[in-house]
C-alpha cells in the first residue's frame, strides 16, 4: 500500500485531459461572445444557442458512451461464456485420465 503519493492510471490521465478541453472550449466560447459588440438581446440569443448545442452535443456524447459501453459488456460476457465453456471441455477430457489414476493409487 503506498502512502501519500497519488498515481494515476493512463485512463483517469486521458479523461482528466478531456475534462479540462471541454471546460476550455467552454470558457473560450463563452468568453468570445462576452467580448462580442453585440446588443444584449443578440448576445442572450446567442448564448442560449451555444448552451442548446453544447447541451445536445454532450447528449449525443453520452448516448455514445453508453452504446460502447453495453457493447464492451456483451463482449465480456461472451468471452465468459467462451471461457466456461473450454473450462468445461477441458474437465471432460481430463475426467478419465483422473479416473484412471485414481484407480491405480
Amino acid at each position: 500500500m503506498t502512502s501519500g503519493r497519488y498515481e494515476s492510471s493512463d485512463s483517469s490521465q486521458i479523461g482528466t485531459a478531456i475534462t479540462f478541453l471541454l471546460i476550455g472550449l467552454g470558457a473560450g466560447a463563452l468568453m468570445g461572445l462576452l467580448l462580442a459588440p453585440k446588443a444584449g438581446k443578440q448576445l442572450r440569443k446567442d448564448l442560449r444557442r451555444g448552451y442548446e448545442d453544447a447541451k445536445e452535443s454532450l447528449g449525443d456524447w453520452a448516448d455514445e458512451a453508453k452504446d460502447r459501453a453495453a457493447e464492451i459488456g456483451e463482449r465480456v460476457r461472451d468471452a465468459a461464456a467462451r471461457g466456461a465453456e473450454m473450462a468445461e471441455d477441458l474437465r471432460d477430457k481430463v475426467e478419465p485420465l483422473r479416473r484412471a489414476i485414481n484407480r491405480n493409487t
